[in-house]
């Protein structure tokens, strides 16, 4: 007759995943463990947009304070120059 996997109609899906299982016994023990180490150093390396958000925030929160002060001076300043006062 046939042959057990031959009578079983596999999904592409599992035959990728064996065709890719039998590439890393390939490979040797070093390059499984630095393919491992590279993988995760770029899950944990800060991203450009992490980045970027840190910068925005801290530039938000100068302008804020820089803008309460602004109002606050330039507001003291027109009650001190009242020209009514003689």
């Amino acid at each position: 007759m046939g042959r057990k996997d031959a009578s079983t109609a596999r999904t592409p899906v599992d035959q990728y995943r064996k065709q890719i299982g039998k590439q890393d016994y390939k490979k040797t023990r070093p390059m499984l463990r630095a393919t491992r180490l590279k993988a995760e150093a770029k899950k944990t390396a800060l991203g450009v947009k992490e980045v970027a958000l840190v910068l925005a925030a801290i530039l938000v929160f100068l302008l804020a304070f820089y803008a309460f002060f602004y109002l606050n001076i330039s507001n003291e300043v027109d009650l001190d120059l009242d020209p009514e006062e003689n």
